[in-house]
C-alpha cells in the first residue's frame, strides 16, 4: 500500500478522493451550510463535477442505489442529480 501523502489529511473537518493518474478532489466541511435547490440562484451549488458514462440507464440506476435523486433527465447526453447532501452533478454519455 502507498503511503499517504501528507499535504492531504482525513478527519472531522476535511477529506480527500484520491483518484487514479494524480488528480485529488479535497472536501471541506461548512460549518453554515445550507443544501443547494437547484437551478435556485438563491441556493446555488457550490461546486459541480459531469461525470462521463458509458450507459446512462446503468449509472442512473446506480446512483439512484447509492441515494442520489434524479433533477433532471430532458437532455438526451447528460442528465442531472443531486448527491445525499443535495449537490447537483450531472452524468454525461462518452
Amino acid at each position: 500500500m502507498d503511503k499517504p501523502d501528507r499535504r492531504w489529511k482525513l478527519n472531522d473537518e476535511w477529506s480527500t478522493l484520491h483518484i487514479e493518474g494524480g488528480l485529488v478532489l479535497a472536501f471541506q466541511r461548512a460549518v453554515d451550510y445550507v443544501a443547494p435547490e437547484w437551478p435556485d440562484p438563491g441556493k446555488p451549488q457550490q461546486f459541480h463535477l459531469d461525470v462521463g458514462v458509458k450507459d446512462l440507464g446503468l449509472a442512473k440506476a446506480e446512483v439512484l442505489r447509492l441515494g442520489g435523486t434524479l433533477l433532471d433527465d430532458s437532455q438526451e447526453v447528460w442528465w442531472v442529480f443531486a448527491d445525499p447532501a443535495g449537490h447537483p452533478f450531472c452524468l454525461v454519455w462518452e
